[in-house]
Order: C-alpha cells, then structure tokens, then sequence
C-alpha cells in the first residue's frame, strides 16, 4: 500500500528537526567565530590606528561585522548542519529503520524541509531589519577611517556623477534635498572632453541661488597652470541634490521595499536599474536557499552505511552545495553585468539544483 503521508510520525519528525536544528547552529557559532577572529587580526590594527579608539571600538566592530558573517554563511551552516546530521542517522541504521517501516525518502527529508524554510523566513528578516543598517553603519564607519562617524542620516559614500562633460567625485554625502552635505570633493571640468580645471573642496552644499557652493577649495586650472586657494566657489547650478541620493545605491544597505523605492526613483530618472533588480529578487532568493540544503545533502542519508560509501555520499551532498553557492554568485553576476535577466539571475539557480536535487532522490531512493 502506498504512504501518502507527507511527514513520518509526529515523534519521527521533531527528533529529526531536533538533530537538524542543534548541528546546523553548531556550525553556525563554530564559522562565525573563527571568521571573527580572523577579521579582528586583520582589521585591529586600523581600529585602533585612529586616536583614541580601544577596546569599545573593537567590540563596536564585531557587532557590526557578525550579523553579516551570519547573514553570509546561514545556508552553508544548514548544508553542513544537514549532512552531519543525515550521515549521523545513516551511520545508526536509523535511515534504515524508518524506511523499513514504510517511511519513504521524501518523507525522511519532509520535516528537514519545513524546518529549512522557517530558518529561511528568519533569515529573510533578520536582514531586513539587522544586516542591512549593520552594512550602513559599518560602511559609514569605514569611510572615516574608524573615526567619529558625523551624526547624520542618509549617510552614502564614493559618490560619482556626470553632469555632461564634468565628472564631480564625492567621499561623504549626508542628508537629503535642502539639508546634503557633501565632504571631500573633487570636480574634473571638461569641455569637449579635454580637461580644462579641477576643483577640489573640504566642504559643500546646496547655494540659496541654486547650484553648489563649495568651501575651502583650491582650484587648479590646466591651461595657465596656476593655482588658487578660494575660501568658496559655485559650480554644477545643474545638479540637483537627489543626483547624489540616486548616484549609490548599494542593495546590502537598504532593505527590500527601499530598494524597491530607489529603483522605482532610478527608473523615473532614465538610469539603468538591472544589478538593482537581481539584488532585489536575490533578497528572496538567498534566504530561500535554505531550503535547498536538506535536499541536496539528503544524498548522505540513503545507502548502506556499512558498504563504506557513506563518506562518499557526505563529500557528494557537500559538492552539490559547494556547485549552489558557485552558480548562485556567477548568476547575480551575470545578472549585475546585464547578461541575464534580473529574475532569472536571481531565481534560476534556486530552480535549476531543486530539479537536480529531486532528480538524484527519485533515481537513487525512490
């Protein structure tokens, strides 16, 4: 008679999501730990380079740093987690008693799944509400070089834009309309797209007349060779202040209805928009990933352990996982590049290793 039950027995299915849950958090605080620690001898020496930074500041940049490490490595931890607990029931015969009860593979798997999924959805928000003002801060934070980050919002870094032939370079933009400020500027005046002028300013922002009043600058002009300390300069009365709120947009610092917001901005502006959307549906498509792990590493639970091919299976689930990660990055960068579709950039390795996933259990269980 066939089982047309989608989960083993209640009792079945908790303790496996109890195995799942425990080793995939294990592998979890294990990874992030050592990449910490590793970060930390990388970087504390710039921390505390700037005066008067110490250990607050050291323990300010792992919390910065840890919910991106955590964001970034979940869905290898629930790979890992998957297979040490699938290779653990394999080697106590447990995968083979369930099956000898009438439990078929899909069922085995089921609750991993489910359990998958709702780590998924806590990633999702997890990096919606942590990561992504942890990325902000840590940028802003970088920028100054570990020095006071001014108390400012909107705070967005490098900024470039074109206004014709005039290319304008900012370091440090904060505020919004009226209020931006801008710092560190440098202006490359062309005509005709032969330099004619550089401007390079401490300070700037909007002139009450329209255009940029720019303060502290030294002006160098080409042609003469001669250069200028002006207390102030007005330039670019073209460029409107939302050209620096448009000019970077960085996806990993806004959440997925801001990124929705500049994009719908940039789209009305006539700018192109598709890295934006392939990190925008890759915001859906990474946690979603999760749910991936148990299926691809749910080769190491199925064969004889003692045939000696459990180690073999273990190393196969973990290379499917590994070939995931690889084509998920080399997608978004296709679709980053506009060689792919934004959707299909984001979603189509999802789609393309759930089919290879189902295809190896059905051939090699069912």
């Amino acid at each position: 008679m066939i089982n047309l039950q989608f989960f083993p027995s209640r009792r079945i299915a908790f303790y496996m999501v109890r195995l799942f849950l425990t080793r995939s958090l294990a592998v979890l605080v294990a990874l992030v730990a050592i990449l910490m620690m590793l970060d930390l001898l990388g970087n504390s020496g710039e921390i505390l380079a700037h005066p008067g930074n110490g250990d607050a500041e050291l323990w300010r940049y792992a919390g910065l740093r840890i919910p991106q490490l955590i964001a970034r490595f979940l869905p290898f931890s629930v790979l890992l987690g998957s297979l040490i607990a699938f290779a653990g029931l394999n080697q106590h015969s447990e995968i083979i008693s369930m099956k000898a009860a009438g439990i078929s593979a899909h069922q085995i798997i089921a609750p991993l799944i489910v359990a998958a999924a709702l780590i998924g959805a806590v990633h999702f928000v997890f990096v919606e509400r942590v990561v992504t003002r942890a990325n902000a801060a840590l940028a802003a934070w970088t920028q100054v070089e570990y020095a006071p980050v001014p108390p400012a919002a909107n705070i967005r870094n490098n900024i470039a834009i074109a206004q014709g032939d005039d290319l304008v370079f900012v370091r440090l933009v904060t505020g919004e309309g009226d209020n931006v400020r801008l710092a560190g500027i440098n202006v490359y005046d062309r005509s005709g797209g032969t330099l004619q002028r550089t401007i390079s300013a401490a300070r700037g922002r909007p002139a009450p007349g329209g255009g940029w009043r720019l303060e502290n600058a030294t002006l160098f002009d080409l042609a003469t060779g001669r250069l200028q300390r002006m207390a102030a300069v007005e330039f670019g009365r073209d460029i409107d202040p939302i050209q620096f709120s448009l000019a970077n947009v960085s996806p990993d610092e806004q959440n997925f209805l801001q990124l929705r917001r500049s994009i719908a901005e940039l789209e009305a502006a006539d700018r192109a928009t598709a890295m934006l959307e392939a990190n925008l549906w890759h915001k859906l498509a990474g946690p979603a990933s999760t749910i991936l792990m148990p299926l691809l590493a749910a080769v190491a639970a199925f064969g004889i352990a003692r045939s000696g091919q459990l180690m073999v299976r273990a190393v196969i689930g973990m290379a499917l996982g590994f070939a995931y990660f690889v084509a998920d990055n080399f997608a978004l960068a296709m679709g980053n590049l506009g060689a792919y579709p934004p959707f299909l950039a984001a979603w189509g390795p999802f789609l393309l290793f759930f089919l290879v996933g189902e295809a190896v259990l059905i051939r090699t269980e069912e």
